[in-house]
């Protein structure tokens, strides 16, 4: 497919495929990472690979159905235009209101996670220096986003490696190892939220799609980014689960704050554990940095269609970089860090992040020219897959993107009924 050439107040294609791999895989082992395998093995117990497999396979269709999208479609804002172009305009708006406010809100909660592992006294400042900081750094070019992203991801893949060789090295306490606990009917139904907790840790390859507009020969570059990132990242999670499911007592591994952490600290390599913190903090801003570049540029694809403010589609700077959509998503993530305790409304992104792919996978369902490895019946199963992880949530999470769905859409709705009759 012939690619148009560049039009005022386009982005210019700069990334590459390792650029592009590197921030989906940059994005999906963030702070997730360190964190998720506790409270999915206190859900799924023994199962915990039988959960990250359930993962594996939602999030493959998702990143199928994305990459041919993308490919078809390879423009900033993700399934908010794929929305737009394959099924209506509603449908994309939900889609990109959802992405944009429950990743505003994940980048807040991203920041402040950090802001504690890096100095936990003055974990607010930090945060909100860290955003001003990464948000410099997208405003000078997109190449200086990805260069960062690979050194943040360097020392992320340096620590999990370290991690690795810790549980391998042991010593194994006795009740340590999948095989200590027997499954029962909890473990079982545990499973199914278990695996949305793993899902949302590594759902990031969104972010590939929606900087589309940026990437060299995106009929190729795209697809092969978003499932070689997928690939690594499901690799990564899943041999992760078996190693501290093998090197931690079940009842250590489901009650800890910092599983990777407490894989070191019982080894033999235990004197390694600040590394671990410091690939934690480093995992945090990698996954930050990308978002912040997503939501920008998710934003001014919806100020493009007056679906936002106009002002928020202005592209400028030497490097044609979307500068007021940049600069609103980070002052709307320090108000945020400054005003709202962020990790108690963050949950509500967890739905809003399967109504994007629901949108994703509806969207690519309706295409006809197909690739023989995405068949539709994979949109359905990865369609019906983000509804039932999302019954799995908890209702509060449900309830409040909800509302926040349905404000933007009365927001919407009012604002075109205005339109249509200033121009009756």
């Amino acid at each position: 497919m012939a690619i148009p050439p560049l039009r005022p107040g386009q982005l210019q294609r700069r990334l590459g495929a390792v650029d592009s791999t590197a921030i989906g895989l940059g994005s999906m082992l963030g702070a997730g990472v360190f964190v998720v395998f506790s409270p999915a093995a206190a859900l799924a117990g023994p199962l915990l690979t039988l959960a990250v497999a359930v993962a594996g396979v939602v999030a493959y269709c998702n990143a199928v159905a994305s990459a041919q999208l993308a490919a078809m479609y390879p423009s900033s804002g993700g399934t908010y235009v794929y929305g737009r172009r394959q099924l209506g305009e509603w449908p994309g708006f939900v889609a990109g209101w959802g992405f944009v406010t429950g990743k505003t809100a994940s980048c807040a909660a991203m920041a402040l996670t950090f802001g504690h592992y890096a100095a936990p006294e003055f974990a607010t400042p930090v945060a909100v220096a860290a955003v001003v900081v990464l948000t410099g750094v997208n405003l000078l070019d997109i190449t200086r986003t990805a260069l960062l992203t690979k050194v943040l991801l360097a020392v992320v893949l340096a620590t999990i490696a370290f991690v690795a060789a810790a549980a391998l090295l042991g010593p194994h306490p006795a009740g340590a190892g999948a095989a200590a606990g027997t499954a029962d009917g909890q473990n079982v139904w545990g499973v199914l939220p278990a695996a949305g907790l793993v899902f949302f840790a590594f759902a990031g390859y969104a972010r590939i799609a929606t900087l589309g507009e940026e990437v060299k020969d995106p009929t190729r570059t795209i697809p092969r980014a978003i499932l070689g990132a997928l690939g690594g990242a499901f690799l990564i999670y899943l041999g992760l689960a078996a190693l501290l499911q093998w090197h931690l007592p079940a009842a250590q591994l489901a009650g800890s704050t910092a599983p990777l952490l407490d894989a070191v600290s019982s080894s033999r390599l235990s004197l390694g554990a600040p590394l671990v913190q410091a690939g934690a903090a480093a995992a945090c801003l990698g996954a930050l940095l990308a978002l912040i570049t997503g939501v920008g540029r998710t934003a001014m694809a919806m100020a493009r269609e007056r679906d936002l403010p106009a002002p928020l589609a202005r592209v400028g700077g030497a490097h044609t970089v979307p500068i007021t959509a940049e600069l609103t998503v980070a002052a709307s993530v320090i108000v945020l860090l400054l005003t709202t305790n962020v990790l108690t409304v963050v949950g509500f992104s967890s739905f809003g992040v399967l109504v994007y792919y629901a949108v994703t996978n509806a969207a690519a369902f309706t295409l006809t020219s197909r690739p023989w490895h995405a068949p539709r019946w994979l949109n359905v199963l990865g369609f019906l897959g983000c509804l039932l992880l999302a019954v799995t949530l908890p209702p509060a999470s449900a309830l409040g993107m909800a509302a926040v769905l349905a404000a933007g859409a009365t927001g919407r709705f009012l604002v075109l009924r205005r339109r249509r009759a200033s121009t009756g």
